[in-house]
């Protein structure tokens, strides 16, 4: 485990068996506790209530349908549970519901694809830092739903450089992080920063999850149009 954490009590929801199979080898490996694994969306509620996790993986298409039944589970677990880390591991970007859960509060949520995660340890890692409560959105993810409503949006204010540190943020980088990534200075990206929560009409003094601040306010604006 990174940065000495402890142990974590995870909830486990992905229908396909052989993936279930390999994500709690792969945490237990890492000295975590998978206290559930469930393939559909009935087993993740009642798991969730059983065992209290201190952090829930999903997939979004589960039985009956396959559509996004695990997806609709996360937001209603999100309801009863606003401060349940929730990570979305999925093969697809489900934009409507995936905007509402990440826009629904500044509570730890992630969503990566599965074919995306090239390496296990930033995976476990990424897991420890949700559960820690930050926001992890891949990028892919941020761009489809973005791509939404951009020609709408406060977005289509920003400049492209803009748009490229807003997709950074949204991936939990740091500010020398993002310097490094566009090979600009660190004061370059302050002011980047600034600009976005200026267009984006952001409120001053919002302290919690800044990196991607901005995209979860825009998703919060726009998560429930088609």
């Amino acid at each position: 485990m990174g940065r000495d954490r402890l142990p974590l009590n995870v909830v486990i929801a992905e229908d396909s068996a052989l993936l279930r199979d390999g994500l709690v080898n792969l945490l237990s490996r890492y000295g975590h506790r998978v206290v559930a694994e469930v393939a559909d969306a009935d087993s993740l509620m009642s798991a969730v209530a059983e065992h209290n996790p201190d952090v829930l993986i999903t997939d979004v298409r589960m039985p009956p349908d396959h559509r996004d039944e695990g997806l609709r589970a996360a937001l209603a677990l999100r309801e009863l549970r606003p401060k349940l880390p929730i990570l979305v591991l999925s093969q697809v970007v489900e934009k409507t519901y995936a905007s509402e859960l990440l826009g629904s509060s500044e509570s730890a949520t992630g969503y990566l694809l599965k074919d995306r995660v090239g390496d296990v340890r930033d995976f476990v890692q990424t897991v420890e830092d949700i559960a820690a409560g930050a926001i992890v959105v891949d990028p892919e993810v941020v761009r489809a739903l973005l791509s939404r409503h951009r020609s709408e949006s406060p977005v289509s204010r920003l400049s492209n450089r803009e748009r490229e540190v807003l997709t950074l943020m949204a991936q939990g980088r740091s500010n020398p992080a993002i310097a490094d990534d566009l090979s600009i200075s660190q004061a370059a990206v302050a002011k980047h920063i600034g600009n976005i929560l200026a267009k984006l009409e952001l409120p001053r003094g919002e302290q919690g999850h800044r990196r991607v601040l901005a995209v979860l306010a825009y998703l919060q604006h726009h998560g429930t149009s088609a």
